[in-house]
């Protein structure tokens, strides 16, 4: 049966095609005959309490040039969609917010939305993390400078990251007596008025930080080890780190089943850990990538298997 998809993402004239997973979602459910639709970014809305949007037509093409094609855009109640994909990269800023409770309120008139927008909300994706204290390294959260450093002090060296951050961004790596980290807790806490996320840094992050997919709570068999590059720490991909499909070890099965069933419980249909060495340090729930590099290296495509879920839903 052929479904109604809509997609909720950042403009999609902007994506690298041969990365992005939200566009390997859309090839994947066009293969498969489903009809294509685009939200336009920002016009998330309610008319007398029901959600509505500007949406439009949806082509998808597997190409670097000329990759999709649009539709007329006309306001269209949520209501008529079968599925809602939510796919916004962060930050979870208030109107990243916004967008959430609008679909919680589609989500209550019968549409679909993955993921679910109040998981999205609750799973700040460096705190989902703490969820799982015993699988996780040394970590402090605090927006106190004293805290920090001796944080930093009891453990040697770490690293220091805002909670809202994606892709690397903001990251740093310190040790007891850098002369620099007054600063660095200074210009993360943003004055003392934001929390700070503090983990002791991990030797294996020179092994690769690796993605590990969930699907329904369900591990994808091939993670994506991103290596750091060039006597840069992080591992991320848009930090320049290099992408290597490897199959799942036992330890990343072992943290793959103790967090799998409370993301699916949660209404997290994808989610991405995050995990180095044989420990968890985030859960990514808002817009989890990986899927093209694993695919073009291993030929297994996390977006099918997502699919399979999702039609089986509808079924």
């Amino acid at each position: 049966m052929a479904l109604d998809i809509a997609v909720v993402m950042d403009p999609i004239e902007t994506i690298h095609v041969t990365k992005d997973s939200t566009f390997a979602m859309l090839l994947e459910a066009a293969r498969r005959g489903h009809r294509l639709h685009y939200v336009r970014p920002g016009s998330l809305g309610l008319r007398q309490g029901s959600p509505v949007a500007e949406i439009a037509e949806l082509e998808v093409f597997d190409r670097s040039e000329g990759h999709f094609r649009l539709g007329r855009y006309q306001a269209a109640p949520l209501a008529g969609l079968d599925l809602v994909l939510m796919r916004r990269d962060p930050p979870v800023d208030r109107d990243y917010l916004h967008d959430t409770q609008i679909l919680s309120m589609a989500r209550a008139e019968g549409v679909r939305v993955v993921n679910d927008p109040q998981g999205l909300r609750d799973l700040n994706e460096k705190l989902a993390a703490l969820r799982f204290p015993e699988l996780c390294p040394a970590t402090l959260v605090s927006r106190d400078a004293a805290a920090l450093r001796a944080f930093v002090d009891e453990h040697g060296e770490c690293v220091l990251k805002p909670l809202d951050g994606m892709g690397g961004r903001s990251i740093f790596r310190t040790r007891r007596g850098d002369p620099n980290l007054g600063v660095i807790i200074e210009t993360l806490s943003a004055g003392g008025s934001e929390r700070v996320m503090a983990q002791e840094y991990l030797p294996a992050i020179e092994q690769g930080d690796k993605r590990v997919l969930l699907v329904d709570g369900e591990p994808a068999p091939f993670c994506l080890a991103r290596i750091p590059q060039g006597g840069d720490f992080r591992g991320n991909l848009a930090a320049g780190g290099r992408g290597e499909a490897r199959p799942l070890s036992a330890s990343d099965r072992a943290i793959a089943a103790a967090v799998g069933p409370v993301m699916r419980q949660l209404g997290m249909r994808f989610v991405g850990l995050d995990v180095i060495g044989d420990r968890l340090t985030e859960i990514n729930v808002t817009s989890p990538t990986c899927i093209r590099e694993i695919a073009a290296q291993t030929g297994f495509d996390v977006a099918a298997m997502l699919l399979d879920r999702l039609e089986s839903d509808c079924a």
